[in-house]
């Protein structure tokens, strides 16, 4: 059971995962020692499993995201799906329900980048068709769990 106490911790690194334990500790009211014991905690459980920066893919030259929807021979979705997240350039895979089986995405620097990865996408064993779609803007792109 979550408790208040670790939703305010987990806000508070939310804001900030660079905050020290001490500023965190004077946020919450808390023993810097208990922010340590929850932090340690929290990593060992595996609900806290790194940290992160966010950055602007656009920084780097990846001006494109793609989503692309599979559909796939079930005998093969697993090892389709292992090979496919092998490609730096994808960044998620979810198995869904529905009309296709599997979602990509991912970013690309430009249409070459895409078409380049499209075309060895569709060269795999166990792929049955695909769409693309190219994103045009984010409008929300959370990478936290907001409690």
């Amino acid at each position: 059971m979550i408790d208040d106490l670790e939703k305010k911790f987990v806000r508070a690194l939310n804001q900030n995962a660079r905050k020290s334990c001490r500023e965190i500790a004077k946020e919450l009211g808390i023993s810097v020692t208990a922010v340590i014991n929850k932090m340690k905690k929290f990593e060992k459980l595996g609900v806290i499993k790194g940290y992160i920066p966010i950055v602007d893919a656009k920084y780097f030259k990846f001006e494109l995201r793609a989503v692309i929807a599979l559909r796939l021979s079930h005998q093969c979705v697993m090892g389709v799906q292992k090979r496919i997240a092998e490609d730096t350039r994808v960044i998620s895979i979810y198995d869904i329900t529905g009309e296709w089986d599997s979602i990509v995405i991912g970013l690309f620097r430009d249409t070459e980048d895409l078409d380049d990865f499209i075309k060895n996408l569709l060269s795999l064993e166990g792929i049955i068709t695909s769409v693309t779609h190219m994103v045009l803007n984010i409008v929300k792109d959370e990478k936290r769990v907001l409690v």
